[in-house]
């Protein structure tokens, strides 16, 4: 699992735990009536779907000391976040894009022990705090699948050039121990694909009144919630700590000019507005030591004789062995259908990006000694175990690779903003929010 689902997931987690503690409905008190307020292709989004997720939204918020927006402009914004995310899931499942059960169950599982609680024991949290497992589950499995979007529709297919690289690693930003770091917020008003001058217009209009209310001492985390498009708007928009090359280039250029606390002139990009704040900088290193994994598999290659069902279940089957006391390299040796049986599947030391994401995210929430249920890869299916891990320096070759993941930062975000709008502008959205 990447780091940014870990910390979404934790994120739901918290803020739904949080929210089980917010006043119940008395005994006897009417329910509020449900209506449609959104249609979004083939799927709608109802009242009650909206002030739930608007009811976690202001728990969070409170829990950060940010102050509120006006509730009918957090409405407006939630509503938004709410049809994008089902463009998304509907995405996912028109393209056939889906988190099964097992992979389900091995987040609930992470969960659970960054909970410091066994699955059951959390599962009985849950239940006490008011809670329904069943909607919490599927909730992280949207969650998930969103993620997986990304990966697939934007992160996958950003190219990074070797020219770029050289011109990277040229760069006396990037050498040396002593680079800064910055902290950087920002607000994204985000304009639609096709989007006329009429609209870009009104939408800078818009931009420069939250600009101004900014200059005159309204709170940066406040305004990004109540108006902010990007994903961290609840967040106050809030980046964390990066180097200055893990920003997108468009923020890069500006922050360095900013003393911390001030709020840089409107940008514009082909996804919208920006506004952007520094909010602190320290000290970094160039490029960092990375962690290696060693790493042992058996694979089970899918064809017209293997079905998928047929390899997931002779997995499965391995794995019980496995945890009943048969050796893995021994089983790697009679079962593995790649390369690295003759030396019981041993992968040796791999680094950051050196298997494909589904590999990857599934080893890296594994800990020393442990081993996956079946993992679904391009190749087939896998059992995993992690065998060790260390951090080392890198070579050059290292270096460049781990160049090329800094640039492909870089890219990410906006990246993602683009693909975003492109998705929404390509749906059916009907907004009845104002309808009584």
């Amino acid at each position: 699992m990447t780091l940014w689902l870990r910390i979404v997931v934790l994120f739901f987690c918290l803020v739904g735990l949080a929210s089980a503690q917010s006043p119940r409905r008395q005994a006897g008190e009417p329910l509020p009536a449900d209506r449609i307020v959104a249609v979004v292709n083939d799927e709608v989004i109802t009242l009650y779907e909206l002030r739930t997720r608007l009811d976690l939204a202001l728990t969070q918020l409170q829990k950060q000391g940010t102050p509120l927006p006006p509730r009918d402009v957090l409405e407006r914004q939630m509503l938004e976040r709410l049809v994008i995310d089902k463009v998304q899931l509907q995405h996912a499942r028109d393209t056939g894009l889906r988190v099964d059960d097992a992979q389900l169950e091995q987040a609930l599982q992470r969960i659970a022990a960054n909970n410091k609680m066994s699955l059951s024991q959390f599962r009985a949290a849950l239940q006490k705090d008011g809670i329904p497992f069943v909607k919490f589950r599927e909730d992280i499995r949207e969650e998930m699948t969103i993620a997986r979007v990304r990966e697939r529709e934007v992160e996958n297919k950003i190219a990074i050039s070797e020219g770029e690289i050289d011109n990277y690693l040229s760069d006396d930003l990037t050498k040396g121990s002593g680079r800064e770091e910055y902290e950087v917020a920002h607000i994204l008003l985000r304009s639609p694909e096709s989007a006329s001058p009429e609209q870009i217009q009104k939408l800078k209009a818009k931009a420069d009144q939250v600009l101004e209310r900014l200059r005159k001492g309204e709170d940066f985390a406040q305004l990004a919630a109540a108006y902010s498009d990007a994903p961290d708007a609840l967040k106050g928009g809030n980046l964390g700590l990066r180097p200055l090359d893990r920003l997108p280039a468009i923020f890069s250029e500006v922050v360095v000019k900013l003393k911390v606390g001030e709020v840089a002139p409107m940008l514009r990009s082909p996804n919208g507005f920006h506004i952007v704040k520094l909010v602190s900088k320290g000290g970094g290193a160039a490029i960092p030591a990375v962690q290696q994994t060693h790493a042992r598999h058996i694979l089970i290659k899918v064809n017209e004789v293997v079905s998928e069902n047929d390899a997931r279940h002779k997995l499965t089957v391995l794995y019980e062995r496995i945890k009943n006391g048969t050796s893995f390299a021994e089983l790697a040796r009679l079962f593995s259908q790649d390369g690295t049986a003759s030396k019981g599947g041993d992968l040796g030391w791999i680094y950051p990006g050196d298997t494909v994401p589904e590999f990857e995210r599934a080893m890296n929430q594994l800990s020393p000694g442990e081993v996956s249920q079946p993992v679904q890869t391009p190749f087939g299916f896998h059992l995993i175990e992690v065998l060790e891990r260390r951090v080392q320096d890198v070579s050059a070759d290292r270096q460049r690779a781990a160049a090329r993941q800094v640039l492909r930062g870089r890219k990410m975000d906006e990246a993602y903003q683009d693909w975003l709008r492109q998705a929404r502008d390509r749906a059916y959205v009907e907004i009845r929010l104002e309808e009584r």
